[in-house]
């Protein structure tokens, strides 16, 4: 069944460069893939080596520049939040949740409480 048009194969996308992100990183760890995700070029497997900065805010201060050279050992710096407050958790510098600081085994860690939306309110609202 010709139409006269030719059927020229179709290229394969060139696989995506990962560059080093640099700072303090952390590697995602991704679930294996699915027979649905298991194209070369597709689904999660994509992102297994994709490392992203993870950055927890406990508050913010302003402090003079005189004031932080009298910083030492010892010395406390106050923050806008209250102990108990919920932390701020960032993602490549992007808000993406809050939570709770726990010690568990003598670490820090920090419980997931709220998932912070990606769409600005004026844009769900429409």
């Amino acid at each position: 069944m010709s139409d006269g048009q030719s059927s020229a194969p179709v290229a394969e996308p060139a696989p995506l460069p990962m560059n080093d992100l640099g700072g303090s990183t952390i590697s995602a760890q991704i679930a294996p893939s699915t027979p649905d995700d298991s194209s070369e070029y597709g689904g999660l497997k994509l992102l297994d080596d994709v490392e992203l900065e993870v950055k927890i805010e406990l508050g913010r201060t302003q402090m003079y520049i005189e004031d932080v050279l009298q910083l030492g050992i010892g010395s406390v710096v106050e923050l806008d939040k209250l102990a108990g407050d919920p932390v701020d958790v960032y993602v490549n510098n992007r808000l993406v949740a809050r939570g709770e600081v726990l010690v568990l085994n003598e670490n820090l860690c920090v419980r997931i409480n709220e998932i912070v939306s990606s769409v600005p309110e004026t844009e769900a609202a429409r």
